[in-house]
């Protein structure tokens, strides 16, 4: 399996965490929400496998380009 790392676009705070590892997403599913001066971004992924690892917490500052989540893809 291939490991894919998924990056957020944006720096900002972790809002919510929408999907947990063990769970299968789909290209174009939402993995967690990033809030960025009053707006929520969702990271999405491109391509669609198993959620391994989600490597932030809610609350939890992240940058731009930040790997903030791993699948198998």
């Amino acid at each position: 399996m291939a490991r894919i790392e998924i990056k957020s676009e944006i720096t900002g705070t972790v809002w919510k965490l929408v999907s947990k590892p063990g769970d299968r997403v789909a290209s174009g599913d939402t993995l967690i929400i990033v809030e960025s001066m009053k707006m929520e971004i969702p990271v999405i992924t491109e391509d669609a496998g198993t959620v391994k690892e989600i490597l932030v917490k809610e609350k939890e500052p992240v940058a731009e380009g930040q790997v903030v989540a791993v699948l198998d893809g």
